[in-house]
């Protein structure tokens, strides 16, 4: 394969979102990144309540119960918020993405036997295949890890592209 092969996407934002912000990873609260600590913090937030309401049960002893479940609760509250902080800054990175690949005229892939380059209206970046570490695939997108990382959804390209493209990487990429 000397000869470059170019693969054309379309660049509907609608196919992009359906991936990206699939089961919930736009969700602030219930993403896969935060869902537990939403739960644990739910979770800490009943018992402390609990614990408040029957204080009066609690001998002076074991009132130091309630200052340390309190303290749990704050601890789960913590790092809740920077899960959802993280979460909340890569929706606004992949927004900004969307944003751009709805404007663009251009967004192709170009590859031979030595570079990847892809190309969203004449900005280039382009790759050696020893740059990527890592490729997967499904019924879905492909993806890409390296110097670059990239994702392309099979919808935006056609089946035949979408195959050609799976093997080239399985070719080129070690794993």
């Amino acid at each position: 394969m000397n000869e470059e092969k170019v693969i054309i996407l379309k660049t509907d934002r609608k196919i992009f979102e359906d991936i990206y912000f699939s089961g919930n990873q736009g969700s602030l609260l219930f993403s896969p990144t935060t869902k537990s600590k939403t739960i644990a913090t739910i979770g800490a937030a009943v018992i402390v309540f609990i614990v408040f309401l029957l204080k009066d049960l609690l001998s002076k002893e074991s009132v130091g119960i309630l200052y340390f479940l309190s303290f749990i609760f704050l601890l789960c509250a913590i790092f809740l918020s920077v899960s959802v902080n993280k979460v909340s800054r890569w929706k606004k990175q992949v927004n900004h993405y969307l944003n751009v690949l709805e404007k663009c005229n251009v967004y192709e892939i170009r590859f031979d036997q030595n570079f990847f380059t892809v190309n969203i209206d004449g900005e280039k970046e382009t790759s050696e295949w020893k740059d990527f570490e890592y490729f997967d695939s499904n019924n879905e997108f492909i993806s890409l890890e390296g110097k670059y990382s990239y994702m392309f959804p099979r919808k935006a390209m056609s089946e035949k592209e979408y195959s050609f493209l799976k093997t080239r990487l399985k070719e080129n990429i070690k794993q």
